[in-house]
C-alpha cells in the first residue's frame, strides 16, 4: 500500500503544474542526484564523503574548476537549485560538496548538523583534506584549468573559503564568500583576488565583522583605502578597491540580512572570469 501511495505521488508531481519545484522533490524522494549533475564518493581519513559534481558536455579544452561550499545546516543538493550557479556558468566545472555534522559557535554547539571548519588545524583538517582528495582525482579525470580554480560559498561556507585562502593560496586564483568573515584564529595570507557579499543588517555573521575582514583584506592583498563602482546588479551595489599586488577585493553590498543574494552568483563568476591566477 505504502509502495502504491508512492508511486501515485511520484505520477501527480510528474504531472502537475510548478514543475521546476516538483522535480527537485522528486529528485529528493528518489535519492538522484540534481539534472545535469552527478553524485561522487570519497573515503578521505575514513569518513565517507560526497559532493555533487556538474562537468561541462564535450571537454576539448581545459576548464575553469568552482567548488561551492553550503552553510552550516545546509546541503549540496539545496545549494545547486537555490543559488542557481549553474545558470550563469555553464563552461566550468562544478562541484557543491557536502559537509559533515560540524559543531559551530553560533548556531550548533552540539554538531548536530553539516557544516565546515573553520580554521586550519580544526577538525583534524577533514575539509581540506576533502579539498585535496576531489581536486586530485579531478585533475587525473578532467582537463582542469590550473590558473582558474576558485572557491565560494555562503555563511559556515564562506568562512571556509577564507580557511582555503589561507591553507591553499598557492592553488586557488579567487574566492568568492557570501555572509562570511575571517576568524581570529585566521593569521597567515598571502595575496588573494576577493569578491565578498554581505548584508548590512546581517543578525548572524555581523555586519561588523564583515567590514573588519574587508579592511584584513585589503592590508593583505594591498588594495585601495576607497572602492569605485564596479557594478550592480539586482539589490547588490558592487564596489571595486584595486590592488598593487594583483589581488583585487570586491565588496557586493545590500540592505539585507544573512540570505543569499539570488544576483550573487553573476558577480562572482564575473570576478571569477577576470582574475585567473597570473602566468608566472
Amino acid at each position: 500500500m505504502k509502495r502504491r501511495c508512492f508511486l501515485i505521488a511520484l505520477w501527480w508531481l510528474s504531472t502537475a503544474g510548478f514543475l521546476g519545484a516538483q522535480n527537485r522533490l522528486m529528485e529528493a524522494l528518489l535519492g538522484r542526484p540534481p539534472e545535469g549533475y552527478i553524485n561522487r564518493e570519497w573515503i578521505v581519513d575514513g569518513e565517507k564523503r560526497t559532493a555533487l559534481m556538474r562537468i561541462p558536455k564535450e571537454l576539448k579544452e581545459s576548464v575553469p574548476v568552482v567548488f561551492c561550499w553550503h552553510g552550516h545546516g545546509g546541503n549540496a543538493s539545496h545549494s545547486v537549485h537555490s543559488w542557481g550557479y549553474d545558470k550563469v556558468d555553464a563552461r566550468s566545472i562544478l562541484i557543491f560538496p557536502q559537509g559533515l555534522n560540524t559543531p559551530t559557535p553560533l548556531v550548533d554547539k552540539d554538531g548536530r548538523f553539516p557544516g565546515w571548519q573553520t580554521a586550519v588545524g580544526e577538525q583534524g583538517d577533514r575539509d581540506l583534506h576533502f579539498f585535496d582528495a576531489m581536486l586530485a582525482d579531478l585533475k587525473k579525470e578532467q582537463k582542469v584549468d590550473a590558473r582558474r580554480i576558485y572557491s565560494m560559498g555562503h555563511s559556515n561556507g564562506a568562512v571556509f573559503s577564507y580557511v582555503l585562502w589561507e591553507a591553499r593560496p598557492d592553488i586557488l586564483a579567487a574566492i568568492g564568500p557570501v555572509a562570511g568573515c575571517m576568524t581570529p584564529k585566521m593569521h597567515d595570507f598571502k595575496p588573494l583576488p576577493v569578491i565578498h557579499i554581505a548584508g548590512k543588517k546581517d543578525p548572524l555573521v555581523k555586519y561588523v565583522w564583515q567590514d573588519a575582514t574587508f579592511t584584513a583584506v585589503r592590508q593583505v592583498n594591498g588594495c585601495a583605502l576607497e572602492g569605485t563602482e564596479w557594478a550592480k546588479e539586482g539589490v547588490l551595489v558592487a564596489s571595486l578597491y584595486p590592488s598593487t599586488r594583483g589581488a583585487p577585493l570586491v565588496t557586493a553590498l545590500h540592505a539585507g540580512g544573512h540570505e543569499f543574494p539570488q544576483e550573487s552568483v553573476v558577480l562572482i563568476d564575473r570576478f571569477f572570469k577576470e582574475n585567473p591566477k597570473p602566468v608566472k
